[in-house]
Parts: C-alpha cells; structure tokens; sequence
C-alpha cells in the first residue's frame, strides 16, 4: 500500500512539473500508440537461503505489447503485458545453479510515460522518456514433484527513446525495472517472506502512432 501512495504522489508531480514545458518531443502529434516490442528479461533472486543458496527463475527472452493514449503533449497513459519464460534455478554454493523445474512470467501493468522535450530541430528524430507504474507479475512453477502459481504486485519505472523512421513509425528502446516480491504463501502455503527483486526487461519495439 505504500508503495501504491509513493508511485501516485510521484506521478501526479511529473504531470505537475511537465504542464509548462514549451518543447515538444516527435512523434507526440498521434493520440493512440501500439508498440509490439522483444527483448531479455534479466531476473533476480526470489529468496536467498541460508550458506549461500538461493532460488531464482533464470534469464530469458521476453516479448509483449504496449499501448500508449496521449492525455497532454508530454504525457500519456500507458498499459502493458509482457511474457517470459525460464528454468527454476537453486543456487548452491561451489556448484552454481541447479535448474529444477521451468517457469512462466506473466507481466501486467499501467502507468504514466513523461517524454521528456528537445530544445533542437536537429534532435526531431530522438525522442527521451521515462515510465512509473505499477501492476503485477504472474507465475508458473512446474516442477517434477510439485505444480504452482503465484501472482504479486510489482512497481516498475522504466527509460527509454524513441527513434522516428516515418510519419507515423518510429524504432523504441527501453530498460524496464519490475520490483516486486515473489508471494511464497500463495503459491506453498507457507510463511515465508522472499526478497525484494529486480527484474529487468531490456527490450526494442516497433512504435506505431493513429
């Protein structure tokens, strides 16, 4: 709940800050966007156990969707849905990682995207912005003695730049930090708090504007 009240007072001063800025980004004259995008997803550990080991789902690739709905020339609503999948990985020390089962990552969110402005014509084709949000994070688990799923908030805030290749296109790049922790209790029925983790989804997507 805390976090929830951080990320809507931090929301409402980047739209309270953005108002006045003069500048425009590219690509902001279109009110609807869809950007169908791929990329890795770099995972942390679920929860780290005593000597060393830990419990994590490996890194792989990611793929989703996001859509974008301008509200003002610096800022839109955004929504989006990603997928991954992995191995379930016990870190043992002097062993490395023992891979025990495989897992699927379902992630969802909403948010708010702050372009931030370009003060020169010749940067018309570079376009900064950042992301706060919040949503969640579905797992799988399938192991070979055990089926499982569990669902957990996660924050997330993102950067990113879009490069204009035509009037209403344009080449997106991003780094997405999910932050949330894994929720062992509803998926073991058992008290036991993981950490928090940093998951990021580095990713390429192709900016469609209507």
């Amino acid at each position: 709940m805390r976090i929830s009240v951080i990320l809507g007072g931090v929301a409402a001063g980047l739209i309270a800050v953005s108002s006045p800025l003069a500048a425009q980004s590219p690509l902001s004259g279109s009110a609807f966007q869809v950007t169908p995008y791929a990329g890795y997803l770099i995972t942390g550990d679920l929860l780290k156990g005593p000597l060393g080991t830990s419990l994590s789902t490996s890194s792989g690739a990611v793929y989703g969707a996001q859509l974008g709905l301008k509200m003002a020339p610096n800022i839109s609503l955004i929504g989006n849905i990603g997928y991954s999948s992995g191995n379930i990985r016990v870190g043992v020390p002097f062993l490395g990682g023992v891979d025990v089962g495989t897992s699927n990552m379902l992630l969802y969110d909403g948010g708010i995207e702050l372009q931030l402005p370009t003060t020169s014509a010749s940067s018309l084709a570079f376009a900064p912005f950042i992301q706060l949000g919040a949503g969640a994070i579905r797992y799988q688990a399938d192991a070979s003695v055990f089926q499982t799923s569990a669902t957990n908030f996660a924050a997330n805030a993102g950067i990113g730049a879009d490069m204009t290749l035509g009037s209403n296109m344009g080449l997106r790049l991003m780094a997405k930090d999910y932050i949330g922790k894994f929720d062992f209790k509803e998926a073991t029925s058992l008290d036991i708090k993981g950490q928090t983790a940093h998951n990021w989804a580095l990713s390429a997507g192709i900016r469609l504007d209507f």
